[in-house]
């Protein structure tokens, strides 16, 4: 349950005289009927966001909108007793990023930026300021703190960024002081460095956590996409087109931790959707849609998985730790282009170089845009009956790649695949989709069709990745020069490529149906169909021969 509460009504001031002292150095403090666990916790990682008119400090310059990343393990505690919040202690937290505005002299440049909470003999208020010069640029004041035991997360909101006097003299302009010219919030995860039993007031026991155990089970750092949810239409139908999202949960199997650190870094996860249909004879599988990809961001802790998370979260998924995207969340349309994306190694642009990974300068965004787009055909119940469908979720990251490289031993690349079969309603749009069993994990789509011959295709083992094809007989002649009999024998094949780039080739003729029908005179006549069927980039499984 999320407990928000204002820092100026603390009821509980022990904890913060001599009693706080007292509690988490072991002294004792004066009976007063407190019993419960005091938990001192520290920011382990997040992100700290702000949004600053500087043209109230500068006419030439402009709002700014910025997250700068927490530096891991910040000297930043708080103290939790029963899983409530009583507030932070003094301490800061280094920031990653800068902010500037203006041009010229007068230009203004925010850099080495600190959140801290000042001592209390200095007035315990929170103020960002430069880390080397020591000047405090803004009070941050009428923030709202909310803590989350669940996931050991703290949040603050609505903070007010006010002009301190010093930062006002320093740009010749001591009329700006007190001038609130923005926001600031935060949002981070903590974890236990000191934990004590009090009971009546007086401390039993002391303990102090070790940092960060491993709780997954795969050496190596190893994320798989532990469960789908949610399939869902998104907008408005575009043309004969519709707009498709799925939730992904994301499970760190690995005893490593797992690089989660969002743009402008490249050192993050992207998460492709892809959604296939299965005809209701089983004789075809079909890749009927494929979404842009969804750019991680700030690892939570949650355990879907049941590892047993070790806590970290952040620019980093924890070993054991597990991580929900929701449907909406993946539907974007703050989606990237998977032309950026190498399947095998992970590598992408950084989202502030010159090709940005996430850019969507250039176009406008319909109901349908970078969501799995759909024909409506494809969906259409009266056109397909009796067809399944399953919703396909990976998750690509480079992290993995990079460790492999450096201990061979330990690849955990190729499970990072899972699907999920639903069913559709509606003939038209909007549709919706109930799912018609549990996630399978680890496996791609394209292991559901039914009654299909596997294989699997490793064109440079160690240099790059895998390819799945599969196929099936169906109708098999077995002989020919019945008279007036027809029969039909139907091969089909389909491609699914998660991590075979650039080596395979972009697309393969591969040979698809063959027809055989006996004439009276007892000749046989037999016709050929092939599919082109792409293969790279695009991990997609192609529509079958007909």
């Amino acid at each position: 349950m999320l407990k928000p509460i204002l820092i100026a009504l603390l009821p509980f001031l022990f904890l913060f005289n001599s009693g706080s002292g007292a509690l988490l150095s072991g002294a004792k403090p004066k009976p007063d009927g407190y019993s419960g666990t005091l938990e001192k916790m520290l920011v382990e990682s997040g992100t700290v966001s702000l949004r600053a008119d500087l043209s109230k400090l500068n006419a030439n310059a402009g709002t700014v909108i910025i997250d700068m990343p927490v530096k891991a393990n910040s000297f930043f505690t708080v103290l939790v007793f029963n899983d409530e919040l009583r507030g932070p202690n003094p301490g800061s937290m280094d920031l990653v990023g800068s902010f500037s505005g203006g041009r010229g002299r007068s230009a203004i440049s925010l850099n080495d930026l600190v959140l801290e909470n000042q001592a209390w003999e200095d007035g315990g208020d929170l103020v960002l300021r430069n880390a080397r010069t020591g000047m405090v640029y803004f009070r941050v004041e009428g923030q709202e703190y909310t803590y989350n035991p669940m996931v050991r997360g703290l949040v603050a909101s609505n903070g007010r960024l006010v002009v301190t006097n010093d930062f006002a003299a320093s740009l010749g302009r001591k009329d700006l002081a007190g001038l609130t010219i923005g926001t600031i919030g935060l949002d981070v995860r903590l974890r236990t460095i000191e934990s004590s039993q009090i009971v009546d007031g007086e401390v039993k026991s002391e303990d102090m956590p070790a940092m960060a155990p491993s709780d997954g089970t795969v050496p190596g750092p190893d994320v798989i996409v532990g469960d789908l949810s949610g399939l869902a239409q998104f907008g408005s139908s575009s043309g004969t087109q519709v707009g498709l999202a799925v939730a992904t949960d994301s499970c760190n199997f690995g005893t490593e931790n797992l690089h989660w650190q969002a743009n402008p870094s490249n050192d993050h996860p992207v998460i492709p959707q892809n959604l296939y249909r299965m005809s209701a004879s089983g004789d075809r599988m079909e890749q009927i849609g494929q979404s842009n990809v969804k750019h991680a961001f700030t690892a939570l802790t949650m355990n879907i998985c049941s590892l047993g998370c070790n806590g970290v979260g952040g620019s980093n998924l924890g070993s054991g730790c597990s991580d929900p995207y929701s449907a909406s969340l993946n539907a974007g349309p703050n989606l990237g282009s998977r032309a950026w994306i190498n399947p095998f190694t992970g590598a992408f642009p950084r989202g502030d170089s010159a090709t940005p990974n996430n850019s969507h300068t250039g176009h406008s965004h319909t109901g349908t845009s970078h969501r799995i787009l759909v024909e409506i055909d494809d969906l259409n119940t009266s056109l397909n009956a009796g067809a399944k469908y399953f919703a396909e979720g990976q998750y690509i990251t480079p992290h993995e790649y990079a460790w492999c490289q450096s201990h061979p031993g330990e690849c955990n690349m190729y499970n990072n695949v899972s699907y999920r079969q639903y069913s559709v309603t509606g003939t038209n749009s909007p549709f919706s989709f109930s799912p018609q069993a549990a996630t399978v994990r680890m496996k791609p789509a394209i292991m559901a069709w039914t009654g299909a011959t596997t294989v699997e295709l490793q064109p440079a083992p160690g240099t790059d990745g895998v390819a799945i094809m599969a196929y099936k007989v169906t109708n098999p002649t077995p002989g020919v020069g019945i008279t007036n009999t027809r029969s039909t024998t139907r091969t089909s094949i389909a491609v699914f490529n998660p991590s075979a780039c650039p080596s395979a080739p972009r697309a393969s003729r591969i040979s698809g149906s063959t027809h055989r029908r006996s004439t009276p005179d007892g000749r046989t006549m037999e016709r050929s169909e092939t599919a082109v069927l792409a293969v790279c980039r695009g991990r997609r499984i192609s529509r079958a021969a007909r």
